[in-house]
């Protein structure tokens, strides 16, 4: 079998992943009609179809799933060879492909590009925002180098660095301030916006409140912090959101903020990446970016509102 060709995998690994040509070739920065090209031409070559043509979507065939497979770890595996080039220079040049978590992107992120852009001149940085789980799987095919998310993942294939802890603080209506602070067995009693299905921080908020699962009516899901936070302030219900969160969220609602009696709900936060990657130096170096701009984040704003745990990070 001759012919195949590396854009022609990488093609196919995006057309695999969107089911969709026309998805497929903004992906990779391409005319639809080109893509389409590219991929008969590959189904030509392997003599059998990777696809099953539907008027909106197309699917992969049994042995297009199993072609896929390989496909992405050859394209890792090639990924991984640019990297080695990377890892012998004393300074990270190039493409940095990071992905964050949507609970932590808008807060600490402006300052980790900040300091990255000053450090590493050379650095080509491209953001991915969405949940964990997604973030994992992007890490294992080689699309990202690194994911700042909510520890543990317990991905064995996976580093994790620990960077630093921050609390949970309960937001409320702006007439409840001054008023106590409900414990966790009053909050499972209340009306509790919380994050959709998907996100961690959901998880994490209904593990402090012993809430496995919640009656329809006391629970409401909102897509962003932001929208949840929005609704408190118009007296829809109450809501937890991550202490690094509130000077951007709190500072254009009616709402107050009060923290909890100790042990306070908390997150661990950290940085991952392949155990494989041949830039782990240099990405164990990008870790104590981000955890310097947590600090800056923790110094910049009045500790009663902000105030992240800075922790050693893991060996």
């Amino acid at each position: 079998m001759t012919n195949l060709t590396l854009k022609q995998l990488r093609y196919f690994e995006a057309l695999a992943r969107h089911n969709h040509f026309g998805r497929a070739a903004d992906a990779c920065s391409i005319s639809q009609p080109a893509i389409s090209v590219q991929i008969r031409e590959l189904e030509e070559t392997l003599g059998t179809e990777l696809f099953q043509r539907g008027p909106r979507q197309v699917r992969l065939t049994n042995f297009g799933e199993e072609f896929a497979l390989r496909v992405r770890d050859i394209l890792r595996s090639v990924d991984e060879l640019t990297d080695l080039a990377r890892a012998s220079r004393d300074r990270l040049v190039g493409r940095l492909r990071i992905g964050v978590i949507p609970t932590i992107a808008p807060y600490l992120l402006p300052a980790i590009i900040g300091n990255l852009a000053r450090m590493h001149d050379g650095l080509d940085i491209h953001v991915r925002e969405t949940q964990t789980q997604k973030l994992i799987q992007e890490l294992a095919d080689g699309r990202l180098d690194a994911a700042i998310v909510a520890l543990p993942v317990s991905e064995p294939s996976l580093t994790e660095i620990v960077l630093f802890a921050e609390n949970f603080v309960l937001v409320r209506p702006g007439e409840d301030e001054g008023k106590p602070v409900p414990n966790r067995e009053m909050l499972r009693e209340m009306r509790l916006l919380l994050l959709e299905e998907g996100h961690c921080f959901r998880d994490q908020a209904l593990s402090f409140c012993n809430m496995h699962s919640a009656r329809p009516r006391e629970l409401l899901d909102g897509s962003s912090l932001s929208t949840l936070v929005q609704m408190v302030g118009a007296g829809v219900g109450v809501t937890l959101i991550p202490e690094m969160a509130v000077p951007v969220e709190t500072r254009s609602a009616a709402v107050s903020v009060a923290h909890f009696a100790n042990p306070q709900p908390s997150r661990t936060i950290g940085m991952i990446w392949r155990k494989t990657s041949p830039i782990a130096k240099q990405l164990m170096l990008i870790s104590e970016v981000v955890r310097q701009a947590a600090e800056t984040l923790r110094a910049q704003h009045n500790p009663a509102s902000v105030e992240l745990n800075l922790v050693a990070a893991a060996q």
